[in-house]
Formats: structure tokens, sequence, C-alpha cells
């Protein structure tokens, strides 16, 4: 089981151009599905098993859990005020946790998918 690093940069990309297009038109349920695509396209383009897909899928979804985090505590810091403080809370910091954990096992969860489906095809 390798990371196939450049399909992971793929799926990155993939994953955040998804998640903020469904975003919009869907809100949370749209970034998550983004992110299962995201993680089965990265499952179909990796040569492995179904292991492989779900660590290369994992990777995707962690790496862009961990810049979407970022994103928000730099809105939050700049934004300042009560969001700010929140965001910047421990309140915050477990939100942007559970946010990174939760992208990751979906993206794993696609990236099993993708390997399954190309293992079908």
């Amino acid at each position: 089981m390798d990371i196939d690093w450049k399909t992971v940069i793929i799926g990155f990309v993939l994953a955040l151009i998804l998640a903020i297009i469904f975003g919009i038109f869907a809100g949370t349920i749209g970034g998550y599905i983004a992110l299962i695509l995201a993680g089965i396209v990265v499952g179909y383009m990796i040569d492995g098993e179904i292991v492989g897909g779900v660590v290369n899928g994992a990777i995707v979804g962690l790496i862009a859990g961990i810049i979407f985090g970022i994103l928000i505590l730099l809105g939050a810091t700049a934004s300042g005020g009560a969001t700010g403080s929140l965001i910047l809370g421990n309140a915050g910091i477990t939100a942007i946790v559970m946010t990174i954990i939760i992208w990751g096992v979906l993206a794993g969860i696609g990236g099993a998918i993708g390997v399954l489906i190309k293992e079908k095809v």
C-alpha cells in the first residue's frame, strides 16, 4: 500500500472545488457528497486494493479538512468579535478537529468505493 501523491493532490483539488460548488447548492450535505465523490475518483485512479483506496482517500479528506479549518480560523480572526472568540475558543477548535476527522472518514469511504468500482469494471 503506497500513497500516490499525484492522485492525492488531484483528489484534494477536486474535493475543494466540489465542496464549494455542492456546498453552495446543498449546504453541509453537499460538501459531504463532494468528499465522497472525490474519494471515489481517488480510489478509482490508484492501482491497489481497498486498503490503499481508503488510505489515499482519507489523506485527501484530511488535507482538505485541514485547509478548510485554516480558512475558518483566518476568517474568524479577520472578522473578530464574538465569532472570532467562539472559533478560537475550545468549542471552535473542537468543531474544526471533528470536521477534519469526518472529512477524512468520508473521503476514505469514497476511496474504498472507487476501488470496488474499478474492480467491477
